[in-house]
């Protein structure tokens, strides 16, 4: 199959988007700083509390409803908003929604730290996951609209590392300040600590950050904003909560309502589009969804993030209670996929730049080699020490696959999107990220703990690992269509 080539971004964004002029302002490196830094805080926080539940469950008598809620309120509300954050930044500019979501983000996460009881603990966090959709699609908008050819490459590279390691050192950064119990704060540590660097975000934006926003804003579609958000909690609410809660009515019911809220959204929003409205624009605008580029790029961040969330989730489980390692040692562990993930990367320009859309192939596979390797590894070591640093071994294979893989799709998404949508372009990608990612952590968290009771943990890590396996070959043969984006 024939590299099929793409013109590049800037080209295509002014050729679609000519109302946009021709000189942008310039995002210097100590704004990309501050806007990767400013992404990384709800990625981290998306993983943060994985090793920190047990701790939280002691304290406040959560129970693992509660505890679910912890974990899955965030990333509902996460979800849900991020598509409506990515159009408010397109109207009202993105530096703005990016000041007001990282200040917002520094308060809600003083009050998960200081939250008295486990209610309080959930209604905070989903509060902080909110406060994140406002952030987040900001970083990629304003990088879409600020840079251009290989600085686009380079800058997209380190959001893309940014965006892997965050899941590592999320749980490496939970694991060290639980076991530090920083000033007697124990796990609520992991949520204060943001407060301190969401003001240097804050400082630093006001500076370093140049003020971007579409030429043409239009009205927030509210009829398909109410219809996203509908099926996007009717979906991950139940499949969350559903198993810890005993798969109550409630929970077959909302499932239930998820495909019709899903086929009236996209009605909903293709008879707007056809409408010719110029006030009022869709909230995905389904010919977004027909370029090439934003189609194979999402089929591709489907099964990866999938398959992501939930072996994260799944592996923090098993380092604490099945290896019972502390939090800091089950943090700790995960830094050789962390690293390996940054350094694949920061090499991935030039790697593209040489192989095109093989790189990312490649890195599928070096992917599904580490995940084998992971599976062997515990399954043949589970009862010594050296079945975990064999597995931390693969661990760094895993990490540098993955590395391989995001950079390239997340490029390949938003080569075509014009700087005019660069908000609900970048969106959109990251709401089919984060969905797939919580989504991930509802089915195969909840199908690894299910098998724990029957099987043993042993075995049903096993079975979850060879489930995501599946994941890892879906993305290896998604990668074979995407189209080459040049830099």
């Amino acid at each position: 199959m024939s590299d099929t080539r793409i013109p590049s971004p800037a080209a295509a964004a002014v050729a679609a988007s000519p109302s946009i002029p021709k000189s942008r302002p310039a995002l210097t490196p100590l704004g990309l700083f501050t806007v990767l830094t400013g992404a990384a805080l709800p990625m981290v926080d998306f993983f943060i509390v994985n090793v920190a539940l047990p701790a939280i469950d002691h304290d406040l008598h959560a129970g693992p409803a509660l505890l679910e809620m912890v974990v899955g309120g965030y990333g509902v509300a996460y979800a849900v908003l991020l598509v409506l954050g990515g159009r408010l930044g397109d109207m009202v500019g993105r530096r703005r929604l990016f000041l007001w979501g990282t200040a917002a983000f520094g308060v809600t996460s003083v009050a998960c730290g200081l939250a008295p009881g486990a209610w309080e603990l959930v209604v905070a966090r989903i509060a902080q996951g909110a406060a994140s959709a406002l952030m987040l699609p900001q970083v990629l908008a304003t990088i879409q609209a600020t840079t251009s050819g290989p600085a686009r490459a380079r800058a997209l590279s380190f959001y893309s590392g940014t965006a892997g390691v965050s899941a590592s050192v999320g749980q490496v950064l939970g694991g060290v300040l639980v076991a530090a119990d920083v000033a007697g704060t124990g796990w609520r540590s992991i949520f204060l600590v943001n407060a301190p660097i969401a003001v240097v975000a804050l400082v630093l934006a006001g500076r370093a950050v140049p003020e971007t926003r579409s030429e043409r804003p239009t009205r927030v579609d509210g009829a398909g904003t109410v219809l996203l958000s509908l099926s996007l909690v009717s979906l991950l609410v139940p499949l969350t909560e559903g198993r810890a809660t005993g798969w109550p009515v409630w929970s077959w019911v909302l499932l239930a309502v998820f495909p019709f809220a899903a086929v009236a959204f996209a009605v909903t929003e293709r008879r707007l589009e056809r409408s010719g409205d110029g006030a009022r624009t869709p909230l995905v605008p389904p010919s977004l969804l027909r370029v090439r580029s934003v189609r194979t790029g999402l089929t591709v961040l489907v099964p990866f993030s999938l398959g992501w969330g939930g072996f994260m989730f799944v592996l923090a489980v098993v380092l604490q209670e099945g290896l019972r390692l502390g939090p800091m040692a089950a943090g700790l562990s995960l830094l050789p996929m962390c690293l390996a993930f940054f350094a694949a990367s920061l090499a991935c320009p030039r790697l593209f730049g040489r192989y095109g859309r093989r790189a990312v192939t490649a890195g599928a596979l070096i992917q599904g080699v580490g995940l084998l390797g992971v599976a062997v590894s515990f399954f043949r070591g589970w009862d010594s020490g050296a079945g975990l640093w064999w597995a931390c071994a693969a661990l760094a294979v895993q990490g540098a696959g993955q590395g391989l893989v995001l950079p390239l799709t997340l490029r390949t998404v938003l080569s075509e999107v014009p700087v005019a949508q660069a908000g609900v372009g970048s969106g959109v990608m990251v709401t089919t990220q984060q969905a797939f990612m919580a989504l991930g952590v509802a089915t195969l968290g909840s199908l690894f703990l299910s098998l724990s009771d029957a099987v043993g943990m042993r075995d049903a890590l096993a079975v979850t690992l060879g489930v995501q396996l599946v994941t890892v070959v879906a993305t290896v043969l998604l990668t074979l269509r995407l189209p080459r984006v040049e830099g």
